[in-house]
């Protein structure tokens, strides 16, 4: 068996905005009735956070949740507990219609950190980032340049994203770009 590695092993584009590929990280889709009581308290227990409402994300270092659709989460923990995590899944939804799948090595997860990280990610994404519309926890499933994206801010100068692994260097050399060029200055 090989050892897993990261789309782009750490590679960072430092500046006054810094872009980073985040590392191998544990990602889970976990589908099934967000209002179901054992759904509930299983992703409490595995992340921290409760079921996010819709279009809200929570994260915090390697564990979180982000609503991902009216019966979808993804959840994310420390790479090396995910075949752990899907087995906690298992056990506490047996009997209940659910499904949970390991897309860790399928997906690669970039953060955007700086002074103008929101407009770093404006230039690149159609989705309104006013601070007025999207704000710390806030959640996007969108596009990002000509590929499916996902992100949401952690703090105020940090976005998380998350992409397909397949274009994972093509999402990193925009959004390397669009740092490099500098602020807009339209936020």
């Amino acid at each position: 068996m090989s050892n897993a590695v990261s789309t782009l092993n750490g590679k960072v584009a430092n500046g006054e905005v810094t872009v980073r590929e985040g590392g191998l990280r544990g990602m889970i889709t976990f589908r099934g009735d967000l209002s179901n009581a054992k759904l509930k308290s299983v992703c409490k227990s595995l992340t921290g956070f409760a079921v996010p409402e819709m279009g809200k994300a929570m994260s915090n270092g390697d564990k979180g949740v982000a609503w991902m659709s009216p019966d979808e989460l993804l959840i994310l923990v420390p790479h090396s507990e995910t075949n752990d995590a899907i087995a906690a899944i298992e056990k506490a939804m047996k009997g209940q219609h659910f499904l949970a799948q390991n897309v860790s090595d399928a997906r690669t997860h970039l953060t955007v950190q700086g002074s103008f990280a929101r407009e770093v990610v404006a230039k690149l994404a159609p989705a309104d980032l006013h601070p007025d519309h999207f704000q710390i926890g806030d959640f996007r499933r969108t596009r990002l340049g000509q590929v499916a994206a996902a992100f949401w801010m952690t703090d105020a100068e940090t976005f998380e994203l998350i992409c397909f692994r397949s274009v994972g260097q093509y999402a990193f050399d925009l959004l390397a770009a669009s740092a490099k060029a500098g602020p807009v200055g339209h936020f």
